[in-house]
């Protein structure tokens, strides 16, 4: 199964002591590179973050955002004498070298993070709670990346279809364009009343046909279309080996390009090209 790198995925979970709620967004990268954001009480939960992260995916700028909402209701609140006592020595520290300071308000000190405080909250069961809604949100992830995957991959099989309808038109049109290149020889040489060697005349046709045969390209436009239908079968980490895909048969495209003797020939490369192009726009996005 094929997999996008561009998802987003939030879940929230309400407990005892507040609402935790996490945010995953992630585009596409090179690598795995993960952002995180977690508030100072959760740090200790970085490492199993990142390692879970690193199992899930694969490639992928990741972000993620951790955001605990405490609920303080029905919590008795009590006063950290220890940290109101620093804050208020501080304070009056600086006062000292004030003129005529502002007296030290009191509202101002419980303000302050950390004196007014509630029922101490069990940690490590935060932190477990916290964990488990992220490997939770982290699967929702991976299920937006899946569904996003499929449409990437239907998108490419379209192109790829046009691209084998596209190469076996041109492969049909040769030696049509061949006959009718044979036949403009032989009109302008009958305008110009000019009498031509009929052996001259199938030397001139042979070197056109060795200088526009496009069976090769055409060949290998076509291996290439088969692998990349097996890489988009068999999924995983298929974006890179894509992308290389991507760049082969832009070379093909490029090449029938410069053999082009028709009309109908040029024009198949340009189409050949922009579908290659387009094609290589989805792959990008592919993990």
């Amino acid at each position: 199964m094929i997999h996008s790198m561009t998802a987003f995925a939030r879940a929230e979970q309400a407990g005892a002591h507040g609402t935790l709620s996490w945010e995953i967004r992630s585009v596409n990268h090179r690598y795995l590179e993960p952002h995180l954001r977690l508030p100072e009480a959760f740090r200790d939960l970085e490492g199993a973050v990142r390692e879970a992260l690193r199992k899930g995916l694969s490639r992928g700028k990741v972000e993620c955002t951790l955001r605990f909402a405490e609920d303080s209701s029905g919590r008795s609140m009590q006063i950290d004498s220890q940290r109101a006592s620093q804050l208020i020595a501080a304070a009056e520290s600086v006062a000292s070298l004030i003129k005529q300071p502002a007296p030290i308000n009191p509202l101002e000190v419980l303000a302050w993070p950390g004196v007014l405080v509630g029922d101490a909250s069990d940690p490590q069961a935060l932190n477990s709670a916290a964990l488990a809604l992220f490997h939770e949100t982290l699967g929702e992830l991976k299920k937006g990346r899946q569904r996003e995957g499929e449409e990437l991959a239907r998108l490419i099989e379209e192109r790829l279809d046009a691209i084998t309808q596209e190469t076996a038109t041109l492969r049909e049109q040769v030696p049509q364009m061949l006959a009718l290149q044979r036949q403009k020889l032989l009109d302008r040489c009958a305008e110009m009343q000019v009498e031509l060697d009929p052996q001259r005349l199938e030397q001139e046709m042979v070197l056109l046909a060795q200088k526009s045969d496009v069976a090769e390209e055409l060949d290998r436009l076509a291996t290439h279309v088969v692998e990349v239908r097996r890489i988009l079968k068999s999924g995983g980490a298929a974006g890179r080996r894509l992308d290389f895909l991507m760049q082969e048969l832009n070379r093909e495209a490029n090449t029938l390009g410069s053999k082009a003797f028709d009309p109908r020939s040029t024009q198949a490369a340009v189409n050949l090209k922009v579908l290659i192009e387009q094609m290589r726009e989805q792959v990008q996005n592919i993990e």
